[in-house]
């Protein structure tokens, strides 16, 4: 099966991912999260994605958009503020900050509903934050990671 680069004859979209400190880098905030490396990239943030949305969308309803807009923006704006000179590209901030916002804001109301979700994220992802360290490879985005969860703690907080 080809990715939708080869198909579309696109090629190198990874260019509108963020690159930082860049002023083209900017718009990378918007896209980057929408671009991947491949099908095996794409295939492995899907499941999280739609399972963290959807405890967010579920045990958040009223302020879900809000959070998950503010953890989009701010992680994508980190990363271009912070991260190393790269293209930095794939939805893993993201997850690494709905991860950390359901996991610490359920300790943090003490709600036993938030509380089980928090014990359910832990089961389901809790290896994922060994991602947020420059030991895994080098052509993976651990400042996403680190700066998603970051996001997601402090939007929590």
């Amino acid at each position: 099966m080809k990715s939708c680069e080869v198909v579309f004859e696109l090629n190198n979209l990874y260019r509108y991912g963020i690159y930082p400190r860049t002023q083209s880098g900017l718009s990378g905030i918007l896209f980057a999260p929408l671009l991947h490396a491949g099908w095996e990239h794409l295939s492995s943030n899907t499941l999280p994605i739609l399972i963290l949305g959807a405890f967010l969308f579920y045990f958040y309803r009223p302020l879900s958009y809000k959070i998950f807009l503010l953890i989009y923006f701010i992680s994508g704006l980190w990363i271009w503020a912070f991260a190393r000179y790269s293209f930095h590209i794939g939805a893993s901030g993201l997850i690494y900050g709905l991860s950390m916002f359901l996991f610490a804001s359920g300790v943090m109301r003490k709600d036993l509903r938030l509380m089980g979700i928090s014990a359910l994220v832990v089961f389901l992802y809790g290896s994922i934050f060994m991602g947020m360290f420059p030991l895994v490879k080098k052509e993976i985005s651990w400042e996403s990671h680190l700066l998603g969860a970051l996001a997601g703690f402090i939007i929590a907080f």
